[in-house]
């Protein structure tokens, strides 16, 4: 009789024990579809949730004095927008999301406020990334919640500043920092108010280089990294917002790392034990076989050629859980990059390959145990 016949009819006479053998693969297998079918979605999710935390690099001139800096908030001095620009020409440099920023605290009806102005955001790997800052259309600002509040401002309205008048675009929430008393317009616009065509006085921009090995400062790596591209100006790190958001990003993969080895461990020794058990209620069968003459290699096909069985089966099974279960849950747990979790019909190739191979392994002690037994002994016992 063959191989493949034995397979079967094992499979026919033990059906709880396949079955339950399969569930163990097909939970295993599920566990790792159901998490990379979602990992490019949480991906995604963590860098943007993480991204809201805010700029954490600031660039400014080299002659700022850092006392009158933190003072102020900004610098007094000012810088060419061109630079920003420079930054074009470096695609391996660890800065993303640059936005070129003009910062001058004015008087204005009775009030200290802010006026900044933004320009659009550049990707100096040229990729394409959201924008990490609202886009102001032309003749439109954005004012800060103090102001708005005390002059009675709303949205759609008509503000006069400095002879030029613009359309109220949005009145902000109150944010509990300078930014109440901050009024936010185009760079270009308010620059030709302020009479600073073509002046910046700040980079802002999202580092990618936050935790390194070793005991390597990321803070002197940039630095070194901008010192090509702008040697007279200076970054600045806010390294609370930076490690926070690259120890986000870092959680979730060291959750899934620390908790899959048990996972597995406990599958494998479930299909282990079902292997075991199938061998010791099948003693005398395996004794017969034995004394009719089936070589050990045969016997041993028997149990590996079921283990890869099950494998197989479960890799199908599993494929299709996890995906199911990515699919229905993905989408509430990642609301914001939902559409990301799509299947990834790569993976039932690799859980085709590696499930059968998994349950083998699993199986192996078990066959060893079945090849090795003496028949004589075995019959003598029943």
């Amino acid at each position: 009789m063959s191989i493949i016949k034995l397979i079967f009819k094992e499979i026919a006479h033990r059906k709880l024990n396949f079955v339950l053998s399969i569930l163990a693969v097909l939970m295993a297998v599920a566990m790792f579809v159901a998490f990379f079918t979602m990992s490019a979605a949480q991906q995604r999710e963590t860098i943007r949730l993480t991204r809201d935390m805010g700029f954490n690099l600031r660039i400014i001139p080299g002659e700022t004095d850092m006392n009158d800096f933190w003072m102020t908030g900004f610098s007094k001095h000012v810088m060419p927008q061109d630079y920003v620009n420079r930054f074009l020409d470096y695609k391996s440099f660890s800065f993303a999301h640059l936005t070129a920023t003009l910062h001058q605290k004015v008087s204005w009806h009775d009030m200290d406020i802010i006026l900044t102005g933004i320009s659009p955001e550049i990707e100096p790997s040229g990729r394409n990334k959201s924008s990490m800052s609202f886009a102001i259309k032309p003749g439109t600002v954005y004012v800060g919640f103090e102001i708005a509040n005390k002059l009675g401002l709303e949205k759609n309205a008509k503000l006069e500043l400095f002879g030029h008048v613009f359309t109220i675009a949005q009145t902000l929430s109150e944010i509990g920092s300078d930014d109440d008393i901050r009024i936010y317009a185009r760079l270009d616009e308010l620059q030709r108010l302020l009479k600073l065509e073509g002046k910046i006085n700040e980079i802002k921009a999202l580092n990618c280089l936050c935790l390194t090995s070793g005991d390597e400062d990321p803070l002197v790596i940039l630095r070194e990294q901008l010192n090509q591209v702008l040697p007279d100006a200076k970054v600045i790190m806010n390294k609370t917002i930076a490690v926070a958001r690259e120890k986000q990003r870092l959680m979730f993969e060291k959750y899934f790392a620390f908790i899959m080895p048990f996972v597995i461990i406990v599958c494998a020794a479930w299909i282990g034990t079902m292997a075991l058990l199938n061998v010791r209620d099948r003693k005398p069968e395996i004794g017969i076989l034995r004394a009719l003459g089936y070589e050990s290699g045969k016997i041993a096909g028997l149990f590996l050629g079921k283990a890869s069985l099950i494998g197989l089966v479960g890799a199908v099974l599993g494929f299709i859980a996890g995906t199911m279960l990515s699919l229905k849950y993905g989408p509430a747990i990642f609301e914001i990059t939902a559409r990301q979790v799509q299947p990834v019909y790569g993976l039932l190739l690799w859980s085709l390959l590696m499930a059968p191979v998994f349950a083998a392994i699993s199986s192996f002690i078990p066959a060893i145990i079945a090849v090795t037994q003496d028949p004589a002994q075995t019959l003598r016992e029943e």
